[in-house]
């Protein structure tokens, strides 16, 4: 994955304005030093300037210029800078409760490759707006037209399965998304919302789990943690069955789901809820 490439999709005329006052030089001369030195952008993200000149006030955007993608960039470049000199970050315990793990390393190994600080800033930015609507399904009593949040993992899963062959490979990305950004972004909420047996049972079958996984484990961040990677898996699965090749960067993803979703944890603790960036939901 050329990674660095990838910002030049996302970032506005603004954004470039800002990133070039931080590398103190003209925009359309910062778009040439990263086509020819894609690293440059990495280097950009990381500087604290750039993070001081967005986050100037504790709670809003200092400069609305500033794109919600750009400002995502600058947390998670700069979580991980927290994290590369943490001895400890608070684990999530429990609603409103936080514990010190000792255990950073998985984290800053994480957050060391460029591509997974990519997938994190790009994930983060597609919840600013969430999908919603309606579907219908045949029933014993004929169709039913059914409601659907891409936040409600059931009736996402239920439409997915419905959707032409070529079409479920990016629903379950989607599922796989809404599980790390339940877990990651709002565990608390989660926790308080916990799936029903024969909820846990729909959803371990949509993300292709074992019999026993859906009710073997009663919190229900690990079992989003479990099922969100079954589901990134499956995704690049159904994929390679229908168009030869597959999002298998995903693959990397649903390997280490926990520490994404620990990231994501430390992250909104630290940073999102104290700044208005336009995310779907709340903190509790």
């Amino acid at each position: 994955m050329n990674y660095p490439l990838l910002y030049l999709e996302h970032l506005s005329q603004q954004d470039f304005e800002l990133l070039a006052m931080t590398a103190g030089t003209g925009g359309e001369a910062l778009k040439q030093r990263m086509l020819e030195r894609p690293e440059v952008i990495d280097e950009l993200l990381a500087s604290r300037r750039l993070f001081d000149t967005i986050f100037e006030h504790s709670s809003e955007l200092a400069d609305p210029g500033a794109s919600s993608f750009l400002a995502f960039a600058a947390l998670v470049n700069r979580s991980a800078s927290d994290l590369h000199d943490a001895s400890y970050v608070p684990e999530w315990a429990a609603p409103g409760k936080r514990l010190p793990v000792f255990d950073v390393e998985p984290l800053r190994h994480f957050l060391d490759d460029g591509a997974r600080r990519y997938f994190l800033i790009e994930f983060l930015n597609s919840f600013t707006t969430v999908a919603s609507g309606s579907f219908v399904v045949q029933t014993q009593d004929g169709p039913r037209r059914r409601r659907f949040s891409e936040l409600d993992p059931v009736a996402l899963a239920e439409m997915v399965e419905l959707l032409p062959p070529a079409e479920r490979p990016g629903g379950y990305r989607r599922l796989g998304d809404v599980a790390l950004f339940l877990s990651g972004v709002m565990p608390d909420h989660t926790a308080r919302h916990p799936y029903t047996p024969s909820q846990r049972e729909w959803l371990a079958q949509s993300a292709v789990l074992g019999p026993t996984e859906a009710l073997v484990e009663e919190q229900a961040l690990h079992f989003l943690e479990v099922a969100g990677a079954g589901w990134y898996r499956r995704s690049v699965d159904e994929c390679n069955g229908t168009i030869s090749t597959g999002p298998t960067f995903l693959r990397t993803v649903a390997d280490r789901f926990t520490e994404a979703r620990r990231i994501l944890n430390y992250l909104a603790d630290r940073y999102l809820f104290r700044h208005e960036l336009g995310l779907v939901g709340d903190a509790g």
